[in-house]
């Protein structure tokens, strides 16, 4: 691989198409995100330079422009449901630590319970924050199946979390993460 003619290559890619990749994000984004989705874009082409067709490089670089601005417009929405999702939470005292650490232990006793799979499942969408054609690809399926799998491992994630309260407030403590994943199993993934 010749370092010095892909610079040469990128750089004329870069001063030949920068202001007509550029005007087709800007008119699609606020201006403070152009920077950003530009040098992804940008990025994109250095990294698959060699995939880049010589007489077609401004489809292709509009085309990654579509779907790096797709990603940026989905992990918005992600973004936008999560403060819906916390909003519509009942509001709680931020002195009431009893109750808080009780939510987490609740939350982390239902999250054990599930299978392997639907724990990784939800670290790969929540923790890693992967839009779900990556997670699809790092679990090695397509991204129908993994909505599908994401669906159901939120699914029970809610009734494991039900389970747990019910059983706190039937007994005064959680019950037992052992005997919780014994009636749960592994078949259900």
């Amino acid at each position: 691989m010749d370092t010095n003619a892909d610079e040469q290559r990128f750089t004329e890619l870069y001063t030949r198409h920068r202001t007509a990749v550029e005007r087709y994000i800007r008119r699609r984004v606020v201006p403070d995100e152009v920077a950003d989705v530009l040098s992804e874009v940008f990025l994109a082409a250095w990294r698959r330079l060699d995939e880049i067709p010589h007489a077609k490089a401004l489809p292709w670089l509009y085309g990654t422009a579509r779907r790096t601005l797709a990603n940026a417009h989905r992990a918005d929405r992600r973004r936008g449901s999560l403060v819906e999702l916390l909003a519509s939470q009942p509001w709680q005292h931020p002195h009431d630590h009893a109750e808080s650490q009780s939510e987490r232990m609740a939350l982390a006793l239902a999250f054990e319970a599930l299978s392997d799979s639907d724990q990784e499942i939800l670290r790969l969408s929540v923790w890693e924050a992967l839009p779900s054609r990556e997670a699809a690809v790092v679990l090695g399926c397509s991204p129908a199946t993994f909505h599908v799998r994401l669906h159901r491992a939120r699914s029970r994630l809610r009734q494991r979390l039900v389970d747990v309260r019910t059983a706190e407030q039937n007994d005064g403590d959680p019950p037992a993460q052992r005997s919780t994943r014994t009636s749960i199993g592994r078949a259900d993934a």
